[in-house]
């Protein structure tokens, strides 16, 4: 990008940006030095999470409550041939079917190497204690997601409920978060399947010690970290990132309220699961912990 031909007021924002991104980038690699022993090869299955757009040779990689829904409507407006215009008239269960969007693993082993080789490569992450309780307010305490109460609710119920009701067993819609933390920690629970990718960790989704990512984005700073991807990717005029609702979003007090529950020896064994996305990200040990 040529920041000469732009004002010089976006010239100062984009360059104030470019440092911003070069310390995560730089802190990120330190991290990865630091706890990766061995790099290892990509397999397809690596791939299901990075959507493609060929036409503007972009590469997201979609992490669930991370504003992905919008990210995924932008996408569908930047490779759907003008059928669509604005990303807000796209029905969010839209902006989810699988075949609105190729991914990476879809292509062949050379394609997938040009693609790394030459797209700008995105990702947006967020407090990780943070988007786990929005995980788990979003698929356990609405009753709409029925689908997320039979296949892990009933489980729950299951294993980390001292004697159950039949009700409960066969619903499963009315899990605690302490519940859904034992089931986390539960060794039980990653030796059975991988974790569902709502509360999958970030580098587990996006491989960012594998993949070289030009840009990370933050949910804390989404809006001023989406206009600057848009611009790196010279899109900027015909599409803008939704502004979220910020009404029934997960905050960090919120989150506190969720713990405060949790026992410290859980608490510890949640942070240790999630601990590599809290360093590779540079976030911090949060404060209402109480194992410190």
């Amino acid at each position: 990008m040529f920041l000469s031909s732009l004002s010089p007021a976006l010239q100062f924002e984009l360059s104030a940006a470019q440092v911003t991104h070069q310390s995560r980038r730089d802190l990120l690699e330190r991290t990865c030095q630091t706890y990766t022993r061995k790099r290892r090869v990509l397999t397809p299955d690596d791939l299901k999470h990075l959507i493609v757009d060929d036409r503007h040779g972009l590469l997201y990689c979609y992490v669930p409550k991370v504003a992905c829904t919008n990210w995924k409507r932008v996408l569908m407006v930047l490779t759907g041939d003008g059928k669509y215009r604005d990303p807000l008239k796209i029905p969010a269960n839209e902006a989810h079917i699988p075949s609105n969007l190729r991914t990476l693993s879809e292509y062949s082993t050379s394609e997938i190497n040009h693609r790394l080789r030459n797209y700008l490569k995105f990702a947006f992450v967020r407090e990780p204690f943070e988007r786990l309780v929005s995980a788990y307010r979003n698929k356990f305490t609405r009753k709409y997601n029925t689908a997320f109460h039979k296949r892990y609710g009933t489980k729950i119920v299951k294993r980390h409920r001292p004697d159950p009701s039949d009700e409960a067993l066969e619903h499963g819609d009315d899990v605690s978060f302490e519940e859904f933390v034992y089931y986390l920690v539960d060794p039980h629970t990653q030796r059975e399947e991988p974790f569902n990718e709502h509360w999958e960790r970030v580098h587990s989704l996006c491989h960012p010690c594998i993949i070289h990512y030009d840009v990370v984005g933050k949910y804390e700073t989404l809006d001023e970290d989406a206009r600057y991807i848009l611009q790196l990717a010279g899109v900027s005029d015909r599409v803008h990132f939704p502004s979220s609702s910020k009404s029934t979003r997960t905050t960090d007090d919120m989150t506190a309220q969720f713990f405060h529950k949790i026992n410290p020896f859980y608490q510890k064994k949640l942070y240790n699961l999630y601990k590599m996305d809290f360093l590779l990200f540079n976030y911090s040990l949060p404060t209402y912990l109480n194992f410190r």
